[in-house]
């Protein structure tokens, strides 16, 4: 039985919460280390990837954690034996098999699958088709009876261009926009937006700092190959003439303030809407979204074929259901609650 709660799912059969540290719940997985994603209970049992725990030991998390390695099935009884669960303890729950997959969002990023009798489950978490280029890339499983994926931007509007053109783009910005004596800013929040920014900027050899929140993070993509070139902290006497990187809330806070002449670039799906770049008086819109477009939604679901589509993180769950259903889908929405500034950046 799937069950919504806050900003999770929980399987309650199998005692196990997904991005959702249910007070029944044996064991979380947390799909990629967000904070709309992650357990309100730092304390609690986890399984996730490698990159995700690093993360998370970064953001607070206090508990024990598996590290599962992808595409390497893994019974549901030996998670709980690692973290000294009794199979035959207060809940009785069904045997599963749990896969993680490659999400293609942030690095990190998994997608879980849950083998059983009843069938086989995906839960995507967010996910993004082509695999955003700072990530270990995006993997499907064959067989998917169940799907629970993100619809973030469910509208046929949203379609993303190829992202070395998006790329070529933002390195003409920077580079015209430091010829004219100018300083520009790049907007991504500060974990996985703004390192796939820098990695994306690092053939230009130029000064570049990202805000004091995202800088700890640049560790953990360095180590895991990702080059991000020659990056600073923030530093405000020194940040003129630097290429910046920040989340969008340090409009309002006075980042860069001293700065005479700054030009702002938006990097995020919602970029297509050039109204909210009016609104916020940005100067540059780049369409860079680590989550799927409309039209990889679509192909996703035909590419699966799952008996049943749950579609979560949708502010139009009954537009994409209806393309979803007129392409012979059974497609319904699962209601999650969104929050924080990370997952409206997109």
């Amino acid at each position: 039985m799937i069950s919504s709660g806050g900003h999770g799912i929980f399987l309650q059969d199998f005692g196990l919460s997904l991005d959702n540290s249910h007070p029944k719940a044996d064991v979380v997985f947390v799909s990629h280390a967000h904070a709309d994603h992650l357990p309100r209970n730092r304390s609690c049992a986890a399984i996730c990837s490698a990159p995700t725990l690093a993360f998370m030991r970064k953001r607070g998390y206090k508990g024990e954690a598996l590290v599962l390695e992808w595409d390497t099935p893994t019974s549901l009884t030996s998670i709980r034996q690692h973290f000294g669960l009794s199979p035959s303890g207060v809940h009785s729950h069904s045997e599963a098999t749990i896969t993680l997959y490659p999400a293609g969002h942030i690095l990190g990023s998994a997608m879980i699958y849950v083998e059983s009798e009843d069938g086989a489950l995906l839960y995507t978490g967010d996910v993004k088709t082509p695999a955003s280029p700072a990530t270990e890339g995006v993997q499907w499983p064959n067989h998917v009876d169940e799907l629970i994926i993100e619809a973030t931007f469910g509208l046929p509007i949203y379609k993303w261009k190829d992202t070395h053109n998006i790329q070529q783009e933002m390195l003409t910005f920077a580079q015209e926009t430091l010829d004219a004596g100018e300083t520009p800013l790049f907007l991504g929040y500060n974990l996985g937006k703004a390192q796939e920014i820098l990695h994306l900027l690092q053939p230009l050899k130029h000064r570049k700092m990202i805000h004091g929140g995202g800088y700890p993070y640049c560790e953990i993509y360095e180590n895991a190959g990702f080059t991000l070139g020659e990056v600073e902290p923030y530093d405000r006497a020194t940040c003129e003439g630097a290429i910046l990187v920040g989340p969008a809330s340090v409009l309002s806070s006075g980042f860069a303030s001293n700065v005479q002449r700054l030009r702002i670039a938006q990097c995020s799906g919602w970029a297509a809407l050039g109204s909210r770049r009016a609104q916020n008086q940005l100067d540059r819109g780049f369409v860079l979204s680590d989550h799927l477009d409309f039209f990889a939604l679509l192909e996703v679901c035909d590419m699966l074929k799952p008996r049943k589509i749950h579609i979560t993180h949708s502010p139009t769950p009954d537009v994409v259901a209806h393309f979803l259903e007129e392409r012979g889908h059974q497609a319904q929405f699962l209601e999650l609650s969104m929050q924080e500034e990370e997952a409206l950046d997109g």
